[in-house]
């Protein structure tokens, strides 16, 4: 377990790393201007669930790699594949939305991450049920970021 949560944790570091440069655009006068939905959460709130997301994919999507490696070598580097997938997308949005200044694109990538954090929940909750079910914010986030994703898109056309 410690190989893959050491794994897990570099890839998840290094995607909240990505993120996190795109992201310092958050001070910039283009977001300033946004006119922003109620749903909007306060700005520190997004720091503090993305840092406890970024966790416990490290720690969920590790646990199941070590039992996958252990029952299903194949189905280990096919999990390895389609978290590699998510994550891009998870650092894709920030690059989108806050450097490109591009709306309709962050739903659409912010609507491709939320299904595959779905479904990387499912992946996970085949492996290990309660590791699945830790990872189930993971997926609720993603689905509310897009919905926010829209708001915003949709005040600001």
């Amino acid at each position: 377990m410690k190989r893959e949560l050491t794994r897990t944790g570099l890839a998840v570091a290094a995607t909240a790393a990505l993120g996190s440069l795109a992201s310092s655009d958050v001070t910039s006068t283009w977001y300033a201007r946004l006119d922003k939905p109620p749903i909007q959460p306060p700005g520190p709130v997004f720091g503090i669930v993305w840092t406890t997301l970024y966790t416990d994919i490290a720690v969920t999507c590790a646990l199941a790699l070590d039992r996958l490696r252990e029952t299903d070598p194949l189905g280990a580097v096919e999990f390895e594949r389609f978290l590699a997938a998510n994550l891009f997308l998870n650092a894709s949005w920030s690059w989108v939305f806050f450097k490109a200044h591009r709306l309709p694109p962050a739903v659409l990538v912010a609507g491709a991450l939320a299904l595959s954090s779905a479904d990387l929940v499912r992946r996970v909750a085949r492996v290990d049920r309660r590791a699945g079910l830790a990872l189930a914010p993971y997926a609720i986030w993603c689905s509310f970021a897009t919905v926010l994703s829209a708001a915003l898109w949709r005040r600001n056309r």
